[in-house]
């Protein structure tokens, strides 16, 4: 390849990558908005698309500045080593991030709902006052804040009730 075809090339790669991004804050923003999700969680699910779809770019960048992608592959699975060991270590982290984007999709109550995160040992009951990237924020019936891990949230039984908090009712 010529070097202005590649820089032509190389050109309407970023300007896809900007156009894609473009879409997926628009899309992500419309199903927020729908799903009544706070600006703040939409964003922390925006930020993770927008990692995924600059790796997906800068690999195919890759291949039209001509890598070698035997090469490319060996320095790839030694990177991926790397991380995978460090991975084992942090999992956690990695299903927590999982689990925040799958509540974004999929999570049934908002931000004001008064929840019960049914466990053997240690329930936990009060109104759900923050979702975050790594944890669910509940502030129980004593006004205590108790923050709940994403990926355990998905693996309890959860029950939505009725009505505002004990402290909330009408005397």
């Amino acid at each position: 390849m010529t070097f202005w075809f590649s820089f032509g090339l190389t050109l309407a790669i970023i300007a896809a990558h900007l156009l894609l991004r473009s879409l997926i804050h628009r899309s992500l923003m419309a199903i927020g908005h729908v799903r009544q999700v706070s600006e703040t969680r939409v964003l922390y699910v925006e930020h993770v698309f927008h990692f995924l779809l600059g790796c997906a770019t800068l690999m195919v960048l890759a291949g039209v500045w001509g890598l070698d992608f035997a090469r490319l592959v060996v320095l790839a699975s030694s990177f991926f080593a790397v991380l995978g060991v460090a991975m084992v270590a942090q999992w956690s982290i990695l299903s927590n991030i999982t689990a925040s984007i799958t509540i974004f999709f999929a999570f049934p109550y908002r931000i004001g709902d008064r929840i019960r995160i049914i466990d053997k040992d240690d329930s936990v009951t009060g109104v759900i006052s923050e979702i975050g990237l790594f944890y669910v924020r509940i502030r129980d019936d004593n006004g205590d804040s108790v923050t709940y891990p994403a990926n355990l949230i998905l693996q309890k039984p959860v029950r939505k009730l009725e009505g505002k908090a004990p402290d909330e009712q009408p005397e």
